[in-house]
């Protein structure tokens, strides 16, 4: 396949083909062609198949329709190739809690071919340090109540020189308002003709939690992003359009991704981004946005189940766990307490 990477970091550090795990496409949706980007697939493909007004990413407050999605995509896309300077295969470090902000810039990264590195919001520079080091990541697009950590970072020696930052919360003042992003994106256009990809080229550079050890960053493709589209959701959750997503996992969480972005955008449906999620918090925002679908751990479910009264009957539909082991005794509550069995979701992207 002919890589669109003109930094080839991520291909020359590539595990040798004798360690790599049997990767089998035999099924007929998983037929990709040598070409692909994940974010003409699931963002631009809908637009242009008449759906761009179909709701796509709701938050308190804010609702965006994927032809809105796709527009904030493309203006922060043209940041990253024309202000910042990125070239096809860069990693872009990206830091905020789930917001829609988060979802535009990881499509940004996608379309500009780019490989995306989303981190935790609770790490410290430490351990982004470590990240950024590892991955070699030169450019960053941050939510500015997660500077301070990134930007003890930023004063060390670092390949990192390249960072934007976003949200409401700058003083008029304050040293980071130069390289605000969202001022940067109103001088651009909407429109962005994405970086023709190979299937094989990567996106996504996932790194594990290090409780084994140091962090391992595990290597996604462009084809990886869409085979976990069509495998998993398809076969066992099973959702439809008109589904409303809800959760509380990172998006810098692989579950957290595939669960609120990915696996809804990949049948046309539409996602819930709470930036605080705790299970109260879960319970209300289900009622509020009338969600059909839950991703959440065990934990949260135990806790979510002392209100299961208010959710029996409703709209929820399908509820998945993972993040950590599934009991038995955690099934059978939420059942009893809300009717819905609980779907086992480990290892689903």
């Amino acid at each position: 396949m002919a890589t669109a990477h003109v930094d080839t970091f991520a291909r020359d550090h590539l595990p040798p083909p004798a360690q790599w795990p049997e990767l089998r496409f035999d099924l007929p949706e998983l037929q990709f062609g040598p070409q692909l980007n994940c974010a003409t697939a699931l963002l631009d493909a809908p637009v242009a198949a008449g759906q761009g007004t179909r709701p796509c990413i709701r938050a308190e407050g804010l609702l965006w329709t994927y032809a809105e999605l796709q527009a904030q995509a493309n203006r922060i896309a043209r940041v990253l190739v024309h202000d910042m300077g990125l070239q096809p295969g860069n990693r872009v470090l990206l830091r905020a809690p789930n917001t829609p902000m988060l979802a535009a810039c990881w499509f940004a990264v996608m379309k500009a071919g780019g490989i995306a590195v989303a981190t935790m919001p609770l790490l410290r520079a430490k351990e982004l340090r470590g990240i950024v080091d590892k991955a070699a990541i030169s450019h960053a697009l941050c939510d500015v109540r997660l500077a301070d950590e990134l930007q003890q970072v930023l004063a060390d020696d670092t390949p990192l020189r390249q960072v934007r930052w976003f949200g409401d919360a700058v003083a008029a003042d304050s040293p980071l308002q130069p390289r605000r992003l969202e001022p940067a994106m109103a001088g651009h256009s909407p429109q962005f003709d994405n970086v023709d990809t190979a299937a094989d080229d990567t996106c996504l550079l996932a790194f594990t939690s290090g409780t084994t050890g140091v962090p391992k960053a595990t290597m996604h493709f462009h084809r990886d992003v869409m085979a976990a589209c069509a495998c998993w959701p398809r076969h066992v959750l099973r959702p439809t359009a008109d589904d409303v997503f809800i959760g509380s996992p990172p998006l810098a969480f692989t579950f957290g991704l595939g669960g609120l972005l990915l696996f809804p955008m990949s049948v046309g449906a539409s996602t819930v981004l709470l930036d605080k999620a705790s299970p109260q918090q879960l319970v209300d925002g289900i009622a509020r946005h009338g969600a059909t679908v839950l991703f959440t751990a065990p934990t949260s479910y135990r806790a979510m189940a002392a209100r299961g009264a208010e959710l029996r009957g409703g709209t929820l539909r399908r509820c998945v766990s993972a993040g950590e082991v599934l009991p038995a005794a955690t099934r059978t509550l939420w059942r009893e307490a809300t009717g819905i069995e609980l779907i086992d979701g480990i290892g689903a992207t």
